[in-house]
């Protein structure tokens, strides 16, 4: 019997079970292709693990995606780091989570570079010119589709109106109202549990492609059996290993050093990243360049710009921000700028993935060891409708510093508006909601407009 037809049959074998090194090849080759947000990092490894290589079954894959939808930080990285895992035991989730991250973080330090020496030219900037308003297109369909999803009743609409004014007119910091909103779930769902059970996890297909390794009805390997002194164990190491981080940093440089800083403020953003990268840019934006001024609003739109153009979680914007915040507070000096932009970004990525991983390896366990479906539907829904309003409000900021660059404090009646940024931007949400044309391919297009208009205008 083949094992490529995509209906099982009784005698159909499972494949053979990969091996380290082949899990390795693969996890890395998926951090180079793994564009389209955290959909299509999802639906590429669905393809490739589900359907194709059948390494693990789709009821198992979608139960593992509905536990990591539910935690903070990016989603799609989480569920590589625990399939890694269920193969492989923690080699096999810190080989799979680092490989997912490791090459945009590469890629994406390269072009900060770039962009900090050769920004000004004019063919650069063209570019980037292009670029954001595709950006503002991105952020507002972002919006849309969550929003489509999410607010399924006119409650979890009130909640997503109150989350954009209190974020956009009252200055809320975003931890707050992810609290508030949290809580309105909590206690909602228990005096109108109707209204808080629109947020459903992700349900398998009746469809099957074949026995996988890693089957509906395979035991949990040994290492993935719930045990209450590893999970201890699991959390005292990985706290152990953030303590010893800081503290490294607080003995070389001091607290109010920007390198401790930086992992203080991302540990943070780690632990409030629900709903995804879109959903703690307006709390990286009011640390990054409100509070410590690392960098500038302009230079936040332009990181996102080159953030959608790299495959990887689009969180790793986080490593242009520490990149940026390096090089323009000269942390080791105005002769090394290259050496504090390296460092700094690498500071900012290990303190915001490190939660990631400590996520997994302490609840897989408990997730494989239930196999029940998750019930935190009411607080998560709540939140993601919270998130709708908050993202909203993100794409509102974009639009203001994209269409009116660097004219928000000039009274309205003398403002300039850059009305074939306006249209870009329109015609960029229509192809993405009309034509399902990809944020890559946008991107790229937009990024040939700006150049054709360098060399026009």
């Amino acid at each position: 019997m083949s094992l490529h037809h995509n209906i099982q049959t009784p005698n159909e074998e499972a494949p053979a079970t990969p091996t380290l090194k082949e899990a390795f090849w693969y996890w890395l080759k998926l951090g180079f292709i793994s564009f389209g947000g955290p959909a299509g990092q999802i639906s590429i490894m669905h393809h490739d693990l589900v359907e194709k290589k059948r390494w693990i079954s789709e009821k198992r894959f979608l139960h593992a995606l509905n536990y990591c939808m539910v935690l903070p930080g990016p989603e799609a990285q989480q569920l590589a780091t625990y399939i890694g895992w269920l193969m492989h035991r923690t080699w096999g989730g810190l080989i799979a989570g680092c490989l997912f991250v490791l090459p945009s973080f590469f890629i994406l330090m390269a072009l900060t570079f770039i962009y900090l020496r050769f920004g000004n030219q004019p063919l650069v900037a063209g570019v980037l010119y292009g670029i954001k308003p595709a950006v503002v297109a991105i952020v507002l369909f972002a919006a849309y589709r969550i929003g489509s999803r999410a607010l399924k009743n006119k409650w979890l609409w009130l909640i997503s109106l109150a989350a954009f004014v209190a974020i956009t007119l009252l200055r809320l910091p975003f931890p707050l109202i992810v609290l508030f909103a949290a809580l309105i779930g909590y206690i909602g769902s228990k005096y109108s549990p109707a209204t808080f059970s629109a947020g459903g996890g992700h349900q398998a297909s009746d469809k099957s492609f074949g026995k996988a390794v890693i089957d509906d009805n395979t035991p949990a390997p040994k290492h993935a059996k719930f045990n209450l002194r590893h999970l201890v164990k699991v959390f005292v190491v990985g706290i152990t290993i953030w303590i010893l981080a800081m503290a490294v940093l607080m003995a070389v440089y001091g607290w109010q050093a920007t390198l401790t800083q930086m992992g203080w403020f991302f540990t943070k953003a780690a632990l409030l990243t629900f709903g995804g990268a879109y959903a703690v840019l307006p709390y990286v934006y009011q640390g990054a360049v409100d509070h410590y001024h690392w960098l500038s609003a302009t230079q936040m739109i332009d990181g996102l710009a080159l953030g959608e153009t790299t495959p990887g979680p689009l969180i790793m914007v986080v490593a242009f921000v520490g990149f940026m915040g390096g090089w323009t507070q000269h942390v080791f000096g105005i002769d090394n700028l290259l050496l504090s932009g390296v460092v700094a970004a690498s500071v900012v990525t290990f303190f915001t993935f490190l939660p990631s991983f400590l996520f997994i390896f302490l609840g897989a366990p408990f997730i494989e060891s239930t196999q029940n479906n998750l019930k935190f539907t009411a607080p998560l829904t709540a939140i993601t409708a919270a998130v709708v309003g908050v993202i909203l409000s993100l794409a509102l900021f974009f639009a203001m510093h994209v269409f009116m660059p660097n004219q928000l404090t000039i009274p309205q009646s003398t403002m300039h508006i850059d009305w074939l940024a306006v249209v870009l931007a329109i015609v960029g949400f229509m192809a993405l909601y009309k034509l399902k044309i990809s944020i890559i391919k946008l991107i790229l297009a937009y990024a040939l407009i700006g150049l054709a208009l360098s060399y026009l205008i």
